[in-house]
Parts: C-alpha cells; structure tokens; sequence
C-alpha cells in the first residue's frame, strides 16, 4: 500500500460532496435497477482502499464511523419524507427497528471477521453468504420461490468472489478461522437483513427515502457511540485519516446507500445482493489501477466468473 500518494485516492469534488444533497437530487444517476445496484457496489468497492490510507484508524472504528456517519446524513437528506410519512413508518416500527438493528452489527460484523479471520476469508464468506441468506429470507418470509437463473449466477459469482479474495492472501489465515468465519457469516446474514427490510418497506408502499431514511438513519444512531469512544480512544488521526473518514460517509455509505435502495425499488433482495458480489471486483480493479498491483490468473478468472454471473443475472430471459 505504499504505492501512490494518499490523496489521489479522494476524489476532486469531496469539497462539494460534504453538502448533503436531497435524494431526490441524485434521481437522473441511472435509470435501471439494476444499474443502481451495480453503481453503488462499485462505491462500496472503494472502501477498502480509501480506509489502506487511514492505517491509525482500526477497521472497527471505520466501520462504525463510515457506516453511522452515511446512517445520519439519511436523516437529514429525507427528513421531509420520513415526516411525511410518518404513519406508515409507524405502522412497520417492527421492520425498520429489525433493519436498524442489521445495519448498525453488518459493519462491526464485517470489519470483525476480516480482522480475526484474514481479509480474504472474511469478505468470502461475508459477500457470498448474503445473496443466500436473502434467498433463505424471501423463501421464508416472502414465499418467494428460487430460479434455475439466481441460482446458477450466484454459484458462478460466489466462485468468481472467491477467486478474487483469495488472490489477496498476503495477510495470511488471521488469528481464528472458525471465529472469522461466524462473524462473516452474521454479517452476510444482517447484510441481507436489512436488505430485505428496504424492500418490505418499499413494498408496503413507504416511499423509498422514507425507507432508507428511518431504516439506515436508526442504524447510525446505534453506531453512532461506537464511533465517537473508538476515535476517542485511537491515539493520533492525521488529516488524511479524516479525509478518508468524510469520504467513506458521505462517497460510499450515503450516495451508494442512495443508489442501493432505488436499486431496491425495481429488484429483490436477492438479485441485488447477488450483483454487489462485484464489489471485490471493483476493489481488485482499483489496486491494480492505482497501487500497480499484480493480477494473477485466478485473479483475472473471477473477474471473468463475476462478469458471467452479471449477464445471466440482468440477460432478459427468452420467451417461447
């Protein structure tokens, strides 16, 4: 990580961007569903590289900071709707405390098996345990039943994943592997959680900033004390570090939440944890780009693997 200068990697309009801006206002980004869930994974994609430039900061507080801070401006950018539709959103308390409660333990989750697992297990088993916990959700919860399609894109992506994150095996195995993979495991499943949570509430007819306003915006009130004893207790946090940190909230955890729940309002919960399996992709990608890291085969085979799994997924089916 020591290639590069730490703030070429924020971009030029951060200045710009710690204006928080209406949901409404990010409306003409894309016009697809898909698209939108595909838009927002590539943020996501950024965040481990972005956080490569805050080495003092543990990836727990990153989590809880990036995580709560996004959850906060929700608050303030769909306030109006979540005002205006206060009724409803009263009316489904027990759904959105649900997706509160999933998106404030996801990231402690997520940065937590990473750290005590390795980098590699834990983003395996965190990213590719989540498109099967939504299918598990829907199929329970939502009768939903599972297609031949889902299920060979997600075995062809959950392969491509893998192949990518086990071509960053530099950190080795991490200090417990069973504990590491349990942690991913809970953050695959509060991943999916409060995905489906989004949905439900979409499909309920609360609007989609309502939504994620209430859901999300609960979930950085939860971490929000989390991040504010870990930055008391880290000893130094040099300007780039809190650069890296206003990016993270505002880049990936608010504008890509934004897309994320648009995307929500066109597919399930399934498909779009599915199609964020590029997310390793996209930060893969970024490292080889910008770090001059080397790609191996295995690493260009699951980025080919993930590339498939994209087209089968948005590829309309053929009628007969």
């Amino acid at each position: 990580m020591a290639h590069g200068r730490p703030l070429d990697l924020l971009p030029r309009p951060l200045g710009e961007l710690t204006r928080v801006r209406r949901a409404a206002d990010l409306e003409p980004l894309t016009r697809s569903p898909a698209a939108s869930v595909f838009a927002a994974a590539v943020l996501w994609g950024t965040t481990g590289l972005a956080a490569a430039y805050a080495p003092t900061v543990s990836p727990l507080v990153i989590g809880a900071v990036a995580m709560g801070g996004g959850g906060l401006l929700q608050i303030v950018a769909n306030s109006e709707a979540m005002r205006a539709n206060q009724g409803d959103l009263r009316r489904n308390t027990a759904v959105t405390v649900v997706g509160a409660l999933c998106a404030a333990v996801y990231p402690l989750a997520f940065y937590s098996s990473m750290r005590v697992g390795g980098v590699a297990l834990g983003t395996v088993v965190s990213l590719a345990s989540a498109p099967m916990a939504s299918a598990v959700i829907e199929r329970v919860l939502d009768d939903r039943a599972l297609t031949v399609r889902w299920m060979i894109a997600c075995l062809v992506g959950i392969a491509g994943s893998t192949a990518l994150c086990l071509t960053e095996n530099s950190d080795g195995p991490g200090s417990s592997v069973p504990l590491g993979v349990a942690l991913g495991l809970v953050a695959g499943a509060t991943y999916a959680g409060y995905s489906w949570t989004l949905r439900r509430l979409m499909n309920r007819h609360v609007p989609r900033g309502a939504a994620t306003g209430a859901v999300l915006g609960l979930g950085g009130v939860i971490l929000a004390p989390i991040a504010v004893i870990g930055l008391t207790l880290t000893a130094s946090i040099p300007t780039t570090a809190w650069l890296v940190l206003v990016y993270l909230a505002i880049v990936p955890m608010f504008l890509g939440y934004v897309l994320f729940s648009r995307g929500l309002a066109g597919v399930d919960a399934t498909t779009a944890t599915t199609i964020t399996l590029v997310e390793p992709a996209v930060a893969t990608l970024l490292a080889v780009v910008i770090l001059h890291e080397h790609l191996g085969v295995r690493g260009w085979t699951g980025m080919a693997l993930l590339a498939l799994a994209l087209v089968i997924l948005v590829t309309p089916a053929r009628r007969t």
